[in-house]
Order: structure tokens, then C-alpha cells, then sequence
């Protein structure tokens, strides 16, 4: 109860003021996610060892800043470049290997979630996707963990997350549809069969998104990301989920013909 205390806690202060920066908008939104990104790659370069490299270090979190000035300014393409080149660089400056392999991971991992946070608000209809996303996922964890506790029941991969059940995982994506859906009826947006679609595609991809970042520290033995969020432990262990429905988000937007300046647009949701 204490440590749920401290995440009630936390979720009550942080929530409130990511929406209010998320609705703000422009610079201020942009500062926010470029923050959360460096924090990001900075857990995931000390989860998988690779922090001690000093020059891949440095890169790769220079390559983040340089990014976000790419998109703020209006070239996304030049910015995924830069991503690459920074990846890239990352790993043959640790003379590649394991630790220039777990080193390049992290920037992909960390820049295509910034990109597409980005790319998401800067877009038609930014600031709907961008609540519609963060209820979606909110709605997966809250619900997924109440459920969970109170159902029980099979394990979802016990071997690489031995509390989460599948009992819990479908009363996350219930819930997390319920709540998508009702954002996008407040906004009055039409096609809501298609909102609650995508609400549906999204809860899948933010637990599986959850269960990634699970099975790495498995993999590196450690339990949470850093002692950063109260009750909440990480960066990482908060945005997982989060970040690999934003990047799932905005390539099947490309991928279904949406420009990378608007790639929500190719979702058709109005």
C-alpha cells in the first residue's frame, strides 16, 4: 500500500502537468519530450552497461538535441537522418560488439520515440492523437494492474514479468478502448469504430511495449530503470509503453501514406 501511495501520488502531480504541457503545445512540449528521451537513453545506456563508453555516450546524446532543432524547424526527414548517422556512430565508436550493438538499440529506441511524439502533436489533429494516445496507454497500465490484482489468474510471460496476467492485460485494453474512444467523442470526431480500432491496436502495442523493457532488465538483472519517479521508478519503466505505441503509431501512419511531417494524417481518423 505504501509504494501505491507514492505512485497515486506521483500519477496526481505528473499527470495533470504532462496534459497541460501537451495541450501547451510548440517549445514547451518539444523541451518536455526532448528531456524525457535524454532520460531515456541515459536508463537504458545504464541498465545495458554501456554508459562507461564516454565518446558513444556523448553522441548519442547529442544526436537527440540536433533532432529535435530538425523538427521544430520543419525537416523530419533530415532529423531521421541524423538519428541514423547517430546511431551509427555510436556503434563503431565502441568498436562495435555488444556494447556498440546495446549503444546504437538505445538511440534508435530513444530518437524514433522522440520523432514521433514530435511529429504526432506538430500534426492535423496533434493535440486530439496526442491525448487520445496518452489516455489509451494511461487507461492499459491503470487497468491492467487494478484488474490484474483483483482477477488473477495465468501469467501473460511469467518468465519475463511474473506479476502481469491475462486477466489483467484484457482489462487493460478494454478499458484503454473505453477511455480512447471517449476522448474522441468529447473532441466530436467522426468515425469512432475507427478511434476504437486504433485504441484497441494501441493497448496491444504499449503492453508488449512494457514487456520489451521487462525482458531487458531481466536480461541486465535489474528491477527498475532508476529511482527517478517516486513509486513509479524510471523514465523507462513510465513512457515504455507510451513510446512503442507513438512509434507503431506513426510508422503505420507512413506506411498507410501519410507524410513524415503529419503521419497520423494516414490513419484517416477524422
Amino acid at each position: 500500500m505504501s509504494d501505491l501511495r507514492l505512485r497515486l501520488i506521483s500519477a496526481v502531480i505528473l499527470g495533470p502537468l504532462v496534459l497541460l504541457i501537451t495541450f501547451w503545445g510548440g517549445l514547451v512540449f518539444a523541451l518536455l519530450v526532448l528531456v524525457a528521451a535524454i532520460l531515456f537513453l541515459w536508463e537504458w545506456m545504464t541498465i545495458t552497461g554501456t554508459r562507461e563508453a564516454q565518446l558513444p555516450t556523448s553522441l548519442s546524446v547529442a544526436t537527440l538535441p540536433a533532432m529535435t532543432v530538425l523538427q521544430v524547424i520543419g525537416m523530419p526527414e533530415i532529423s531521421l537522418l541524423v538519428l541514423v548517422a547517430g546511431a551509427a556512430s555510436v556503434f563503431l565508436c565502441a568498436g562495435g560488439g555488444q556494447t556498440g550493438r546495446w549503444g546504437a538499440e538505445g538511440v534508435l529506441f530513444s530518437g524514433l520515440s522522440l520523432f514521433s511524439l514530435l511529429a504526432i502533436r506538430a500534426g492535423s489533429d496533434g493535440l486530439l492523437f496526442a491525448f487520445f494516445l496518452m489516455f489509451v496507454v494511461w487507461a492499459t497500465d491503470i487497468f491492467a494492474y487494478f484488474t490484474g490484482r483483483a482477477l488473477g489468474g495465468p501469467k501473460l510471460w511469467e518468465r519475463v514479468s511474473p506479476k502481469k496476467t491475462w486477466s489483467g492485460a484484457l482489462g487493460g485494453l478494454i478499458f484503454a478502448t473505453v477511455f480512447g474512444t471517449g476522448v474522441a467523442a468529447l473532441a466530436n470526431a467522426q468515425g469512432l469504430f475507427g478511434w476504437a480500432v486504433v485504441a484497441v491496436v494501441l493497448s496491444v502495442v504499449s503492453q508488449a511495449g512494457d514487456l520489451l523493457e521487462s525482458a531487458i532488465k531481466r536480461r541486465f538483472n535489474v528491477k527498475d530503470s532508476s529511482r527517478l519517479i517516486p513509486g513509479h521508478g524510471g523514465i523507462m519503466d513510465r513512457i515504455d509503453g507510451l513510446v512503442a505505441a507513438a512509434i507503431f503509431a506513426v510508422l503505420a501512419g507512413v506506411v498507410l501514406g501519410g507524410p513524415l511531417s503529419d503521419p497520423i494524417a494516414g490513419l484517416g481518423l477524422g
